[in-house]
């Protein structure tokens, strides 16, 4: 085959597949292919979003969607200005993809399947002649002359420019560090909280509105929080893990965590509510049924955990007893010993130095025609489909700021 090209993108992600599609439809005389190392293409696209694949999130202002990058906010506000939310809903939908916006703002393809943004990728790069070549590992880069040449296992090709969208890859990290870059160590983001705790140990499925703190850090999350079988998990834990995601590395994720179950509720405000509820209801049982949006099982939990007996009246709720369900109610203490993978979609922070990429153009300020997209350089998102934005960001710059002259 003839391995001369004029664009190699090394990732058969969706950043490089979204990268390439642009290129070509800007640049149709251009040869360009995307090499990948396993035998199919669009894998994490393939189990995003539980198999639906979260494609964006309803944020269409760059100011408020950069807020959602614990790395990158700053890097991004630049790139969002010329590509965002709105665009990436635009540019499906002239390929033939209708999204839809769900409650909490993620949004997903109108068929709920993750199969239809594939077939919208690979039928665009079958129209537009990109070659995507599979079972094709990078074994070395070299820069040769105004070119550069990539080994696979199995084939050597030439390209003038060198585009990668290898997402968390120690092995092309270790070769950019070779060529000088600077590579922010990888840690984990985006994972839940193993707790073995008699208080949710009978409550896998249940959900609450909270405000979650790390003891002793600066960290704190408010929003859903599940209950899982191995501890917690939910909207409040992913972006606790995702902005922490270095300080609870460092504590080899073992550390305490403060649970307000009422959300913003301050000590006095609960503390006088369960006051009048000892007046109103003075015959009936503190267990049975929960006066504040829990449900009765959390709540019941939290009223045994407070020392309190399942067949206690409110009238009998001594002083101590009262002041200690305040306590679990708004300053429930757990400890959390270790960490989960959230579903398929692990993510990691770190990744190529950011001082080091020009964020007009996406380009090696190392190395002339050398670009990165998606999550190869040290950004990443929490969850809700702000690591693919990150994706079709990054890969419409790279296309909207280039000119080529043909190797041919």
């Amino acid at each position: 085959m003839n391995s001369n090209f004029d664009i190699i993108l090394v990732g058969g992600g969706a950043a490089g597949f979204f990268t390439a599609i642009n290129i070509v439809e800007k640049n149709p005389k251009l040869k360009v292919a995307i090499l990948e190392r396993g035998s199919e293409v669009l894998q994490k696209v393939r189990i995003s979003g539980g198999g639906r694949c979260n494609v964006t999130n309803a944020c269409f202002e760059p100011n408020e969607l950069v807020k959602f990058y614990p790395r990158g906010e700053k890097e991004l506000r630049g790139p969002f200005h010329q590509f965002c939310s709105g665009d990436t809903i635009e540019w499906f939908e002239k390929h033939g993809v209708e999204l839809k916006i769900e409650a909490d703002g993620r949004m997903f393809p109108v068929s709920n399947s993750s199969q239809t943004i594939i077939d919208c990728f690979l039928e665009a790069t079958n129209k537009l002649g990109i070659a995507v070549l599979t079972g094709q590992s990078v074994q070395s880069i070299f820069k040769k002359d105004t070119h550069w040449k990539i080994e696979t296992q199995n084939e050597n090709y030439v390209t003038e420019k060198l585009i990668l969208a290898t997402g968390s890859n120690p092995k092309v990290w270790e070769m950019l560090q070779k060529f000088g870059h600077a590579i922010v160590s990888p840690v984990p983001s985006l994972f839940t909280f193993n707790i073995k705790d008699s208080r949710i140990k009978e409550l896998p499925g249940v959900a609450a509105q909270v405000t979650v703190k790390v003891k002793d850090t600066k960290l704190t999350s408010t929003g859903p929080l599940l209950i899982t079988h191995w501890g917690m998990s939910g909207p409040a834990i992913l972006k606790l893990s995702a902005w922490g995601a270095r300080v609870l590395h460092d504590k080899n994720y073992q550390f305490t965590i403060f649970v307000n179950w009422l959300n913003d509720a301050e000590k006095d405000e609960v503390e006088n509510k369960l006051k009048e509820l000892k007046q109103e209801h003075a015959k009936k049982s503190v267990s049975k049924k929960s006066p504040f949006e829990l449900t009765n099982r959390l709540w019941e939990s939290l009223v045994l955990a407070s020392g309190i007996e399942v067949e206690t009246k409110w009238a009998d709720l001594s002083k101590i007893q009262l002041q200690s369900l305040v306590n679990q109610l708004i300053n429930g203490t757990f400890q959390v010993n270790g960490k989960s993978t959230f579903k398929e979609e692990f993510v990691t922070a770190g990744g190529i130095d950011l001082k080091e990429i020009n964020f007009k153009t996406m380009e090696s300020k190392l190395h002339e025609h050398l670009y990165f997209a998606g999550e190869i350089v040290n950004i990443d998102a929490i969850t809700g489909g702000f690591n693919f934005q990150n994706a079709w960001t990054s890969g419409f710059i790279v296309a909207n700021n280039f000119q080529i002259t043909n190797l041919r």
